[in-house]
């Protein structure tokens, strides 16, 4: 076991792709220890043999859809007209309008990527820094996974046996909390330095807004009411939705064509390939923990810590120091069988211990040196990955005070899914 971990370690820095790392570890210890070559079999079928994972094509389709469809644009010209008279108003639109997208892609990079390139040349052009934009960006990108629909979520929740249902709607405060925390920067930030704002809408042009994103802001409300109704289950909401953003996009909006369906597709299997892929390799690398008794082992040492309180502080150290390193995903995978379990057994909620894992792992999205995020960022907006990165630091103040109160006040992930399926 040792050795095989030892090796997961090193082949981390060599820059090869994850699922192979996981796959090569794993099939190193089943060499070792002269396991039976059929487990690897197994446990690669088991992990895509699954209902519930046919969600996370279905979501990125949805994005991809949106994307392409042009309903982005529509989304941040609503949400400009609505906050854009404010003191950072264009700030407070790009945060808003990540919000209302994080209820079709589910994924920061998919908010960073296809939000990103409208967002900041938005602000470009009326005069904010290209450094503060990518900021607001990045930060704001977070709210994808924490928002439902979230990919991520759906893994975490599969990976440990949680519900989803319960863990979409215990995401709503949080990321409400999230979105406010930043915008309260975003303001501090243009009244020192004089952001301009946008004239005050009137009725007409705030209609027109409305109507224009009309079909684009009815996506996440059909998909919240398909699930909280009982109608359908939330992989089956997924194939709804992406459904839905077909439709407005062929039909509503007309700025998706049918030449575009291959390119989306195409797009949209690469991404499952590849998050499927870790989820296979990661399913093999899973059972080498569990055989090696590494899970009940941590368990063992964070039960020895007495006090709930320093244990929730050392996990959140743990794992903003992992989402420094690590990408998402794959510390999903590794760590939600190990963390979860250790702090369901000192009272924490299954549903706060998911979105504790979540919030800590994302926000390691926008720290430095993996900080995927980031990256995509400095690339869509053409500015140097140094500035955007001591631009986005501020940020993680209030990220890091949303987890706290996550962390600490079990009714900010527990009291809505209570509210709605009951204690």
């Amino acid at each position: 076991m040792t050795v095989a971990l030892i090796v997961f370690v090193v082949l981390l820095f060599t820059g090869l792709p994850l699922f192979v790392n996981l796959g090569l570890s794993s099939f190193l210890y089943m060499f070792i220890t002269d396991s039976n070559p059929m487990i690897v079999v197994q446990r690669i079928t088991q992990a895509a043999n699954s209902f519930t994972m046919i969600a996370a094509p279905f979501f990125i389709l949805m994005g991809n859809l949106m994307n392409t469809g042009g309903v982005t644009r529509k989304m941040f010209r609503f949400a400009n007209e609505i906050v854009g008279s404010v003191p950072g108003g264009m700030g407070h639109a790009n945060i808003i309008c990540s919000a209302l997208f994080a209820g079709m892609s589910g994924t920061a990079v998919a908010d960073a990527g296809g939000l990103g390139n409208i967002e900041i040349q938005a602000m470009r052009d009326v005069g904010y820094d290209d450094d503060f934009s990518c900021a607001v960006t990045a930060a704001s990108s977070v709210l994808g996974p924490i928002i439902p629909p979230s990919l991520p979520m759906v893994i975490l929740c599969v990976t440990v046996g949680a519900s989803i249902g319960r863990c979409f709607v215990g995401g709503v405060i949080p990321g409400v909390l999230m979105a406010v925390a930043m915008c309260m920067l975003v303001a501090y930030y243009a009244k020192k330095r004089c952001y301009p704002r946008n004239a005050r809408p009137t009725l007409r042009t705030l209609w027109l807004a409305f109507k224009d994103a009309f079909f684009a802001l009815m996506a996440p409300v059909i998909l919240f009411l398909a699930i909280y109704t009982g109608i359908v289950t939330t992989t089956e909401a997924a194939i709804v939705a992406a459904l839905y953003s077909m439709i407005i996009g062929l039909v509503a909006y007309k700025d998706l064509k049918l030449s575009d369906i291959p390119k989306v597709m195409l797009a949209t299997c690469e991404t499952t390939g590849v998050v499927l892929s870790i989820v296979m390799a990661a399913n093999i690398f899973g059972y080498m923990l569990t055989v090696g008794q590494i899970p009940q082992t941590v368990t063992t040492i964070l039960a020895a810590i007495n006090n709930k309180y320093l244990l929730l502080i050392a996990i959140n150290l743990f794992l903003l120091f992992i989402g420094c390193f690590m990408e998402g995903t794959a510390a999903i995978l590794i760590l939600g069988p190990i963390l979860i379990p250790a702090m369901t057994s000192i009272g924490v909620s299954q549903t706060q211990a998911c979105l504790i894992m979540l919030l800590n792992l994302m926000i390691g999205v926008v720290t430095p040196p993996v900080g995927v995020v980031l990256y995509v960022t400095s690339n869509v907006a053409k500015v140097s990955a140094n500035r955007v990165i001591r631009a986005t630091m501020p940020f993680l103040i209030p990220l890091l005070i949303v987890l706290m109160i996550v962390t600490f006040v079990p009714a900010v992930t527990d009291w809505l899914p209570n509210l709605v399926y009951g204690a």
